[in-house]
């Protein structure tokens, strides 16, 4: 991940990179002249005074060039990292992010995202305070080569104890890393959940002692110890320079000539050299960090992956039909802990028809519904759309014909998939007249003016979206649960009708049984198998029979 963001942006990396070693040979430079100044014995200083000006102002201006560039660098890693990520989700299959999970994709949306973020920013500072260290080590080796080898000596002593520490302590950062994934999901559950917490006392607090503060000090605990880890081997490099500096001043350098130069020499670079030795070794953890945070990106986008083509076409043709042909899925059933088979299914939809699919809790229905508007590929048998077969290089063609309203399903505010014509507003607030809620909400330059409204009154929001797209499949998944017995009357006698009448297809998934005579056809699913299909309208003994049967399911249920 750190190499594609680097290739991404080589140009603005080189000229801050530049910029930042500049900027640390200036400050040597400017340190050296600050060391002869104080041992010269010549009596005109002004040229020396004209240099040291010049290279002040360098130092100003490079350090301001290279702040500049890396914040530039550092928001733009920032923003190529989160549309590389939501690029990824938008072209992943969607059975792979129902497997990887939403927490893990917020998590490295927010937090993974800007670690590696503030990496590029911090990158300036590592950069130019390596460049002052290696820079002092040149001038120590020009003043004195046998005190430079024990300098070297000592660097390297405290270089290995610094790496041993750090090899235990990323392994506390990826813990922690981890866990923030689990968090978000905490952090989720925190509102989704909000009646449910108010609602029961012992849940909250053991949702909050057991959970949620367990995952948050888990998270503090692993990051302070890494972190702490860090900040101790600092602190043992900065006793290696000090003790280094007390055996230079009191014990190395005896009575040698230039020997004021010398020590005063090495005073000053080891006292100038400990601020960028310090905060090199702090913002070295930042790249630890990010190292961190780009390897869980990594694992989190190889997780996501599309195996089909992306679909380029626009207009769609008619809709003449659409047949399954010994569908069968397979996948997890966690109500009954097993792998759950759905199918065989052998189903044919035409233009104008209702059909209603009908049948207990975990039976099937809303798998057997992503799998007929394309978001699951059938494992065996297939689908075809007016006589085409539909695989890997047509199904994101296939879907384009449906609208489907799942129960968990999500409103966008913005009217995204529709076209934007001059007369959407005045097209969607009719709809939102026509839906009751005129007097909720209005539709608003191409967007909803509020969300906040029920679940039943957000479903009719969606069902506006439904008629503005305008597509030919139309799918309701439990559509009219959360809508109060007023409007479902509305719903099935009057809605349904006028969608068939223009000549929509359209799937209801319902336990509605007063209202499963309206069906064109009925389908009842049992244990993922179709064990009553009629083709046409089903007579009132049937209708009696699957509704009885349905009762008796719920009931058990």
């Amino acid at each position: 991940m750190l190499k594609y963001l680097i290739k991404q942006s080589k140009p603005l990396l080189l000229s801050a990179s530049i910029a930042s070693i500049v900027h640390g040979i200036c400050s040597v430079l400017l340190l050296a002249q600050i060391s002869a100044a104080l041992t010269t014995t010549e009596s005109d200083n002004g040229e020396m005074a004209q240099v040291f000006a010049a290279t002040a102002l360098c130092v100003m201006l490079s350090y301001m060039a290279a702040a500049i560039l890396f914040e530039r660098l550092g928001q733009r890693a920032h923003a190529e990292l989160r549309s590389f990520i939501a690029k990824r989700v938008i072209a992943a299959d969607y059975r792979q992010l129902e497997l990887l999970g939403a927490a893990r994709i917020q998590s490295a949306l927010s937090e993974h995202c800007t670690r590696v973020a503030e990496f590029f920013v911090s990158f300036p500072v590592i950069l130019t305070n390596a460049v002052v260290v290696a820079g002092c080590l040149v001038y120590m080796a020009f003043l004195s080569w046998q005190v430079f080898l024990l300098a070297i000596l000592v660097i390297g002593f405290g270089s290995l104890g610094y790496h041993l520490a750090h090899l235990r302590a990323i392994r506390h950062l990826d813990i922690a890393a981890q866990e923030q994934d689990n968090l978000f999901a905490y952090f989720r559950s925190l509102t989704d959940g909000a009646k449910e917490l108010r609602l029961n006392r012992d849940k909250r607090t053991a949702f909050y002692d057991e959970v949620l503060g367990q995952s948050i000090e888990k998270v503090r605990k692993e990051r302070t110890l890494g972190m702490s880890i860090f900040v101790a081997s600092a602190s043992w490099g900065n006793f290696l320079i000090y003790a280094f500096i007390g055996m230079v001043l009191f014990m190395l350098v005896g009575d040698v000539p230039d020997r004021t130069l010398i020590m005063t020499g090495y005073a000053l670079v080891f006292v100038y050299m400990l601020g960028p030795l310090e905060a090199l070794l702090l913002n070295i953890p930042r790249a630890n960090l990010a190292q961190v945070s780009a390897d869980r990106i990594d694992e989190v986008t190889r997780a996501m992956f599309s195996s089909e083509s992306q679909n380029n076409k626009i207009d769609l043709p008619p809709l003449r039909s659409i047949t399954l042909q010994g569908v069968l899925h397979r996948y997890y059933h966690e109500q009954k802990d097993e792998m759950f088979t759905l199918g065989p299914v052998d189903l044919q939809f035409s233009p104008g028809e209702i059909t209603f699919l009908v049948g207990g809790n975990g039976s099937g229905k809303t798998t057997l519904a992503k799998l007929l508007v394309g978001l699951y590929p059938p494992e065996e048998g297939k689908i075809t759309l007016n006589g085409v077969v539909i695989n890997d290089t047509n199904r994101d063609y296939y879907r384009q014909f449906f609208t489907t309203i799942f129960s968990d399903f999500h409103l966008f505010d913005q009217l995204l998939e529709t076209n934007h014509g001059k007369d959407l507003d005045q097209r969607g607030n009719a709809l939102l007249a026509k839906l009751h809620l005129q007097n909720k909400v209005k539709v608003q330059d191409g967007a909803f003016t509020t969300l906040t409204l029920s679940q039943g009154q957000r479903k009719r929001l969606a069902l506006v979206v439904a008629y503005l797209e305008n597509r030919p499949f139309l799918v309701f998944d439990e559509w009219a649960a959360d809508q109060d017995p007023v409007f479902k009357e509305i719903f099935y006698h009057e809605l349904l009708p006028e969608l068939r009448a223009m000549g929509k297809t359209i799937l209801v998934i319902s336990h509605d049984d007063r209202y499963f005579h309206l069906a064109d056809r009925l389908v009842r699913m049992e244990n993922g198998r179709l064990t009553y299909a009629n083709l046409n309208k089903p007579s009132k003994t049937e209708v009696d029979t699957t509704i009885s049967t349905l009762i008796t399911a719920k009931s058990v249920a």
